[in-house]
């Protein structure tokens, strides 16, 4: 029986090695995803777009909300809140999709040569795609509201980067699992809501009591999303004893999602 290499070396490479087909099969699932539509891949710009509007709507006019510890504008709760949403979609489009990740291409399991490894990098390529152009909405509202962007938002890949990696090692543990355990698929989408309402979207970290504060900052996405909106809105650099944690965590569940998936791989075929 064919072995799989778990070494940290194989993970990077194989990547590097189907980059060609990870943008084609990249770009084959954003297109599909619109195809047919009207408006066509046009919706990606428009849903954000229109998401922001209902945002500045609902908490800056009709709650009349404001941040914590910020100004008066009516707006600044909307871009903030929206700020630490580009966090909770990319996350959630990937994490949600990940134990169908090998039971819906059935097909590529059968292929020997096929390099099942990729599949949970074509998913993300996907979701930065959306998070890419949710960034531009968001830019472009700050810029006509409140005028040029802080130059710390040319930060904001070096902010995605742990998220990704975390993200990648979680997909690959996800995918392999949801082959054995189907049930998963369901569980993951209650998890990720749970997620949306205990990560500090809808409010500053500030807001939970001190004694408190810990416990949410093991939520995975606490650190991402506090750092997104210290680059994007507030102007603040990285802070960097936070930024290292978040990246050593990253790479050991990255690597061990890895190892799983390449572990559990052999036994696909036979589930399937």
């Amino acid at each position: 029986m064919e072995k799989f290499s778990i070494s940290p070396v194989n993970m990077a490479s194989s990547f590097w090695k189907n980059r060609g087909l990870i943008k084609a099969l990249v770009k084959r699932e954003i297109v599909g995803r619109y195809r047919g539509s009207i408006m066509g891949i046009l919706w990606s710009f428009l849903i954000p777009v229109f998401m922001l509007s209902v945002y500045t709507l609902v908490f800056s006019v009709i709650f009349k909300a404001r941040w914590g510890g910020g100004g008066d504008s009516k707006v600044e709760f909307a871009l903030v809140l929206f700020a630490g949403l580009l966090v909770y979609n990319f996350f959630a489009e990937c994490i949600n999709k990940s134990p169908l990740l090998i039971t819906s291409n059935i097909n590529y399991v059968k292929k020997v040569i096929f390099p099942l490894e990729i599949l949970p990098w074509v998913s993300m390529g996907a979701a930065l795609f959306h998070a890419l152009i949710s960034l531009t909405v968001w830019v472009a509202a700050y810029a006509l509201l409140f005028g040029v962007p802080h130059l710390t938002v040319f930060l904001i890949p070096l902010v995605f980067l742990p998220l990704i990696l975390f993200v990648m090692g979680v997909s690959w543990l996800l995918a392999a699992s949801g082959v054995f355990l189907r049930d998963i698929s369901q569980l993951i989408g209650i998890i990720t809501t749970t997620l949306m309402f205990l990560s500090p979207i809808f409010y500053p970290a500030t807001a939970i009591p001190e004694e408190f504060r810990s416990l949410l900052f093991m939520n995975p996405l606490t650190p991402v999303i506090e750092l997104a909106r210290d680059v994007l809105f507030f102007g603040r650099g990285i802070d960097w004893a936070l930024y290292s944690l978040c990246m050593a965590v990253s790479v050991v569940v990255c690597w061990l999602g890895f190892a799983w998936f390449q572990k559990t791989r052999k036994g696909f075929a036979d589930v399937l």
